[in-house]
């Protein structure tokens, strides 16, 4: 599809703790887009939000946002009231992927692979661990490895678990706790519908963290990744049968644990992102260009599916 010059409206910023990120993604999307001849409107979402877009009246909406509210549905809800065209996910999509506990029960009863594991009050993770060490804790509806922390057997965190700790769960009543899967980490882009590559991702240290994904230099990206064609390919079907199952659209990115001792049946989903990055370190724009698209044509690329599907009705 051809573009024609629009007035696009990228939304950035928000209050979540991706703040940072999201302004980084806008920024770089707003910048590509009118350096193809289009007219932006940057909006660092507020709560005036609304009466913002009104007033702009953007040909379509480009959502930069990260975390909540800009992925949970909250403002895809509030666009589609307004009948704005935007990129991305829909509400019922947005709302079930960024909770990883309903991710799992939309996904796993259609045969995609994912850790068990249970919801646990943040109170109880000082009296007794949730489940045999090691294990990891993470907020059930947060991105970006926010707030994840890997409890192991030697007892990081003391044993149990002491409340004067200084953790990364502090902010949050409920935690999800999942069995630590040892092994790679694997991530996969879905653009349309096509998965494009299997990136490996290994850190300089420790985990792949907040700070790792974002900080220049602390992780090694090997895209593709050198791992087997059998693994490869199940990371690209798993993928985007998993944006087919919660109706994601535009571009989304699965992310994967991979014990490479247990062949194919070590191969965990872990989470869907519907709202990746679009930072210059960010994994959907290293895999597009990897392909051949440069940042550009790949913003164009998801500005125009949102209006194919609104010619679609």
């Amino acid at each position: 599809m051809t573009l024609p010059k629009l007035h696009v409206a990228v939304l950035m910023g928000g209050w979540s703790n991706e703040r940072p990120v999201s302004l980084m993604s806008g920024n770089g999307v707003a910048d590509a887009l009118e350096s193809r001849g289009h007219k932006v409107t940057r909006i660092d979402m507020g709560r005036d939000i609304a009466q913002r877009l009104a007033e702009a009246a953007p040909d379509v909406v480009f959502n930069a946002l990260h975390g909540t509210p800009g992925e949970d549905g909250t403002v895809q809800g509030m666009m589609d009231l307004m009948g704005l065209t935007y990129t991305h996910s829909g509400l019922t999509a947005s709302v079930i992927a960024i909770d990883k506990e309903l991710t799992k029960q939309a996904l796993v009863p259609h045969g995609i692979p994912m850790p068990g594991g249970r919801i646990v009050k943040s109170e109880d993770i000082f009296v007794r661990d949730p489940l045999p060490r090691p294990y990891v804790l993470k907020p059930v509806n947060e991105g970006s490895s926010v707030g994840v922390a890997i409890v192991t057997v030697e007892g990081n965190y003391g044993n149990p678990i002491g409340r004067e700790t200084v953790g990364p769960w502090q902010a949050f009543d409920h935690l999800l706790a999942e069995p630590y899967i040892r092994g790679r980490e694997l991530t996969t882009a879905v653009l349309g519908d096509s998965a494009l590559l299997v990136t490996e991702l290994r850190p300089k240290s420790g985990f792949y963290d907040f700070d790792a994904k974002y900080t220049d230099g602390m992780t090694d990206h090997i895209c593709p990744a050198d791992i087997p064609e059998e693994i490869a390919q199940a990371c690209k079907d798993i993928a985007l049968k998993a944006h087919r199952l919660l109706g994601c659209r535009g571009t989304s990115r699965s992310d994967f644990r991979w014990d490479d001792e247990q062949g194919i049946d070590g191969l965990f989903l872990l989470e869907v992102n519907t709202q990746p990055g679009m930072t210059p370190l960010s994994l959907v724009p290293e895999q597009a260009r990897a392909l051949g698209m440069d940042y550009a044509t790949l913003v164009e690329a998801i500005v125009a599916e949102a209006l194919e599907r609104k010619k679609g009705g």
